[in-house]
């Protein structure tokens, strides 16, 4: 199933994708996706039988509502740092021993057609196209080789990040998370319909040019070594967002760099999918 999160008529739903109609799960009892998550098997297969015989008051054309990040507000968002055997090469790094881990933090999640703001206080903005996974069944200390049972599902995702202000000290913190620096979407695409999360492209475009274009089977560490890491320092939840790192073609490996600037788009890209597409705009022209 393609599950998303969608507003219509000034009210938030959660909701599955069929063809060009978008079902809302709310006569299913479920009011977000959140809930949905934390349902586990039992919700996901109450779902699919309710997708099939929806009424027609909880059918939406998919033109006619604005959708919004898969997971609006997850519980926890981690990120991997140089996870893929190329950008570690461009970043000229070695590649990690032990997964490199970092946060962003619940305002930096974004719509997959919202504007990206390139804040005040960066010259240098950066997109990083991702693969990311959402947790279904929670857990601490999951062996890798059970991460499907806790796996709900993947979607694309864009880190984007001020390098000047990232790189400005060790820790990247303050910056990969401005505001809307994580568009995420467009749907969260449940695990049973992607055979192998190891062997998909993922590409990102800027105005059109291929920046980045590369294979899930580059990861340094894979789906299940990440969840077993990750849950062997914290229990993860349902609804926790992981991104698994970026490939080679970032901005900051062109010479020269070739920064976000207002007017752009960025579109990522990950086999199976769908397309996340973003503008940029500059923090000035907001107010």
């Amino acid at each position: 199933m393609k599950l998303v999160t969608f507003r219509h008529n000034g009210h938030t739903h959660a909701g599955v994708v069929a063809g060009e109609k978008v079902i809302s799960l709310k006569a299913a009892g479920y009011m977000d996706m959140l809930s949905v998550l934390q349902g586990g098997s039992e919700a996901m297969s109450r779902v699919a039988s309710f997708v099939h015989k929806a009424p027609g008051a909880a059918t939406f054309a998919l033109e006619s509502v604005t959708l919004g990040a898969p997971v609006p507000k997850p519980p926890k968002i981690l990120c991997l740092g140089p996870n893929y055997r190329d950008h570690a090469a461009e970043a000229k790094v070695e590649p990690p021993k032990v997964p490199i881990i970092f946060a962003k933090y619940g305002n930096t999640v974004n719509g997959p057609r919202d504007a990206i703001v390139l804040p005040k206080m960066s010259a240098k903005n950066d997109y990083e196209g991702e693969l990311a996974f959402v947790i279904g069944k929670g857990g601490r200390h999951i062996a890798a080789e059970n991460w499907r049972e806790h796996v709900a599902g993947f979607m694309n995702a864009n880190d984007v990040s001020a390098r000047d202000v990232q790189i400005a000290t060790s820790q990247w913190t303050m910056g990969k998370n401005f505001d809307t620096f994580l568009p995420m979407g467009p749907w969260l695409v449940t695990t049973d319909e992607v055979a192998d999360p190891h062997c998909l492209r993922l590409t990102t475009h800027v105005n059109g040019e291929k920046r980045q274009d590369s294979n899930t089977g580059e990861l340094i560490f894979n789906i299940p070594a990440i969840v077993e890491f990750l849950s062997s320092v914290m229990t993860l939840e349902p609804g926790d967002v992981v991104l698994t790192g970026t490939p080679g073609g970032v901005g900051f490996s062109f010479k020269p760099s070739k920064w976000l600037r207002a007017g752009d788009e960025v579109v990522v890209e990950v086999e199976g999918l769908g397309q996340l597409r973003n503008s940029c705009v500059d923090e000035q022209a907001q107010g």
